[in-house]
């Protein structure tokens, strides 16, 4: 299979990396002009945990392709769409008319109508995903990330289109586990408020690196996200559906924050995962509170918490 990873951050480092090994040509889109600036390898410290339950340190310089243009009849059978959420739009309208015979798998946080978020890419040939893997670029842009052995995808208002299955089948092949969530919509939305929370908290000691190890702010943050339930169900999510992916928020705080606070200090991948988020003044997070509380207000629900860290997300001017 051809495969377009869109863009050249850590998860579709990480994957493009996986999906090569196991046979499959891989190619990377980038913004016109980026291609010199990232050279042509990519240095990888991953610990792979697909095979051992203690995982496999990989160590390697990894050549890589890529490419500034794409034409509408290329022939690649699927592109990997793993871009923050506030550029999902911009990037599916840029592929819209550029999409070919290639199914698009959309890999990452979704927090709009799904249906909305993809534009005027066909439904029958997107799937939908979410990666199980952290990390991020670091000095000398070394790529230090960790691969869990599990890779989520899901469905939306039925059942898997005829090019799910074929996306599905090529990361079953490449070693992953699929955990199926019936609900994905329901199931991204409460991811996304999981990360509100967080980020929120993020916001006002910097970055989320800078949660690591403390309970207090990780308290706080399990605090924001569960005042944000009602706003799901605001939004049609049967939270019946996912008491597993709720009890973090009804659990006790102080628990909660005591829990993550010893696993994000002792786990590899959740320390990666939050060391990869160090910079105080990335984009992501702040429009992920800011489309959070738009949405609150729209719907009526009250947001105390998260309304009282605006001043750190809110557009200027």
């Amino acid at each position: 299979m051809k495969i377009l990873m869109f863009g050249r951050g850590v998860i579709a480092s990480v994957y493009g990396w996986v999906l090569e090994r196991a046979g499959h040509e891989v190619e990377f889109y980038v913004r016109p002009g980026r291609a010199a600036g990232y050279g042509t390898v990519i240095t990888l410290e991953l610990t792979d945990m697909r095979h051992r339950p203690w995982g496999q340190r990989v160590e390697e310089r990894w050549p890589v392709r890529y490419r500034e243009e794409l034409a509408p009849d290329h022939d690649y059978d699927l592109i990997v769409l793993s871009v923050g959420h506030h550029r999902l739009a911009e990037a599916a309208a840029f592929l819209a008319p550029r999409i070919g015979e290639a199914a698009v798998l959309v890999f990452g946080n979704v927090w709009t109508e799904p249906s909305t978020a993809i534009g005027d890419l066909p439904a029958d040939r997107v799937a939908w995903g979410f990666p199980q893997a952290g990390g991020g670029f670091g000095r000398g842009d070394v790529l230090r990330a960790m691969l869990l052995p599990s890779v989520l995808f899901g469905t939306l208002d039925g059942p898997p289109t005829d090019r799910e299955p074929a996306v599905r089948r090529t990361f079953r092949e490449a070693g992953l586990r699929i955990r199926e969530q019936p609900d994905f919509r329901g199931w991204l939305w409460i991811h996304f408020l999981s990360d509100a929370g967080l980020q929120a908290q993020a916001l006002r000691r910097g970055a989320l690196a800078d949660l690591i190890g403390a309970p207090g702010d990780l308290r706080a943050a399990m605090l924001t996200s569960r005042e944000l339930l009602p706003l799901l169900e605001a939004r049609g999510v049967d939270l019946s559906r996912h008491r597993g992916a709720l009890l973090q928020f009804r659990a006790p705080a102080w628990l909660t924050g005591a829990a993550l606070a010893l696993v994000t200090a002792t786990v590899p991948v959740l320390r990666r995962s939050f060391e990869a988020h160090a910079d105080p003044a990335a984009e992501e997070p702040r429009a992920i509170c800011r489309d959070v509380l738009d949405e609150a207000r729209r719907r009526g629900v009250a947001t105390p918490r998260l309304e009282a860290a605006e001043h750190l997300f809110a557009t200027a001017g």
